[in-house]
């Protein structure tokens, strides 16, 4: 019991910490758990474990923007700017949605490998170093106010972040970037856009795991639930000022070392 609490502990630090990074929190939760898993027989738990406890993180964005949020729910029956931006949204979540119904026994048994993310983790973070190296013509300071096709285009991006190692914020941030929002705006909607994302990744885990969850100790979950949501509360209210004066080459570089890491633990213990 002890050992699991502390594991709760750690795996809700590196949830929190890494949600909302473009350093792909599901790449370093099955890091974590390769390296330093449970016996076999509660590792179906804990798979479902990782994905639960991203509802602490959800709340802990919500708490964050929730006046915005509200304002925005409400301005939808009397704005058309407000409705718009509900629609880009849904428009984004779509792709990921379906994809991941559809393909969730293909993703969870043959991409969940940490060579995979060990892989994606580099070549994600030489993206992120590179985007700091290309001069990218900015069109578009408010993350509300995207083109249509835009929050399309992002929407099919973040599609690649169900290889794990990917990130789902990294690619929405890389690929709003490429299509002209500036790095605020860029990171601020990687944070909307993961609201329905999250909520429906979480929803989906939690119905289709529901006894690996009845038959472990709810309060496993809770202390990682708990410490999720404080971690990435202090990641969210950081972030964008971060990235708007130093960009995203210092995660690219993370991203680079714990995957060339990994990479020479996988090729010397396996």
């Amino acid at each position: 019991m002890l050992f699991d609490v502390i594991k709760a502990i750690f795996q809700g630090i590196v949830e929190g910490l890494t949600e909302f990074l473009p350093v792909s929190s599901t790449g370093h939760l099955l890091l974590v758990d390769h390296f330093f898993g449970p016996e076999p027989e509660k590792q179906a738990f804990w798979d479902s474990f990782n994905v639960l406890i991203q509802f602490g993180a959800i709340l802990a964005l919500l708490t964050i923007y929730f006046t915005r949020l509200w304002k925005i729910a409400l301005g939808m029956f009397t704005n058309a700017d407000d409705r718009r931006f509900v629609l880009g949204l849904l428009i984004a979540f779509l792709p990921a949605a379906v994809i991941g119904a559809t393909a969730y026994r293909i993703i969870k048994g043959v991409l969940f490998n940490p060579w995979i993310v060990c892989v994606s983790l580099i070549v994600g973070g030489v993206i992120l170093i590179l985007l700091e190296k290309v001069p990218l013509k900015t069109r578009y300071h408010d993350a509300t106010k995207f083109p249509l096709p835009t929050y399309l285009l992002i929407g099919l991006f973040q599609c690649l972040a169900m290889i794990p190692g990917v990130s789902r914020s990294g690619a929405t941030i890389v690929s709003a970037r490429v299509l002209g929002a500036d790095r605020r705006s860029s990171a601020e909607f990687s944070f909307f856009l993961a609201m329905p994302t999250m909520a429906g990744a979480f929803a989906y885990e939690l119905y289709k795991s529901w006894h690996e969850i009845s038959a472990a100790s709810p309060t496993i979950v809770a202390i990682g639930f708990v410490v999720s949501f404080i971690s990435a509360w202090i990641v969210v209210k950081s972030f964008l000022d971060y990235v708007s004066s130093h960009g995203f080459a210092a995660f690219g570089w993370w991203r680079i070392v714990v995957g060339a890491a990994a990479l020479v633990a996988l090729a010397l213990v396996g």
